[in-house]
């Protein structure tokens, strides 16, 4: 069982930040990721929907035979933590907790922004989360065409500027020096949000948070692969183009992901943790 793979989900690219990091962090450990491309972006869908789409692929993952659950996708995570941790008996991580905790130890003035998707942001799940510390004045902004940009492989051109100044003027007004990128696919805008917020805002995303997170669930559960484990990296899609997955992860992630294969998700499909040749 401690060489299973753990099982890495988001509803697009987003989540290969998250995978980046559990591989630099946990050089030994394998693992499957899944982009439910099919149904993304999660951000302006329903919550019921959300939640039937994000169970349907970690059913997918666990039938596979993964060890752990990393919902790597802040809207997915913000409407069904709680039904994932409850119908599997593997472990399950999530990006908003780590991301919260470092937040909180990094701010200064304590104003902190936090910017995600129209769900994440509806649901409250940061809000809630930092607003327990009274201490805390919490500011939070949807920033829906920021998924939209990262899908399309743009980010570093002009109306990725100006949409960015559109949405974070407010809390840079509001004297924020710590901004919470509430979305995985975040990360790949860091140039254009950490520009329009200046130099004194700290960013914080879940990446790095998360695979510590991971971490210690594998030595808690004394699940971390042998010493002598040899890593097997393997991606998976739920749309239509698995070749246009492969373009675009390569394009963000600089050459990284070798191949995609195309799944049903809910079918249990074992051949799926074969290396990609």
């Amino acid at each position: 069982m401690n060489d299973a793979p753990i099982g890495i989900f988001d509803s697009g690219v987003g989540g290969l930040t998250v995978a980046r990091a559990i591989r630099a962090q946990l050089p030994r450990e394998s693992f499957v990721y899944i982009g439910d491309t099919a149904h993304s972006p999660y951000g302006p869908k329903p919550i019921a929907d959300v939640r039937r789409y994000s169970l349907e692929v970690l059913d997918t993952l666990v039938d596979q035979g993964v060890k752990m659950l990393v919902i790597a996708c802040n809207t997915a995570s913000s409407a069904m933590l709680r039904d994932a941790r409850e119908r599997y008996d593997v472990p399950v991580v999530e990006v908003i907790g780590p991301a919260v905790r470092r937040a909180i130890s990094t701010t200064r003035n304590g104003r902190i922004g936090v910017i995600g998707t129209v769900g994440t942001i509806g649901s409250r799940a940061y809000q809630d989360m930092l607003e327990v510390n009274e201490n805390l004045a919490v500011f939070a902004a949807a920033c829906p065409r920021f998924v939209e940009f990262v899908e399309a492989g743009i980010t570093d051109t002009p109306e990725v500027l100006r949409v960015a100044e559109e949405y974070l003027a407010p809390l840079r007004d509001a004297d924020v020096d710590t901004l919470v990128l509430g979305c995985t696919h975040y990360p790949f805008l860091r140039g254009a949000i950490g520009y329009v917020m200046g130099e004194g805002v700290s960013l914080v995303s879940s990446d790095d948070e998360t695979a510590g997170d991971v971490y210690r669930q594998l030595v808690r559960g004394d699940l971390l692969a042998s010493a002598d484990a040899s890593p097997n990296y393997v991606y998976e899609a739920t749309g239509a183009s698995a070749d246009d997955f492969t373009a675009l992860a390569n394009r963000l992630m600089g050459q990284e992901v070798r191949g995609v294969r195309l799944v049903q998700t809910g079918v249990i499909d074992l051949p799926h943790l074969k290396e990609i040749p």
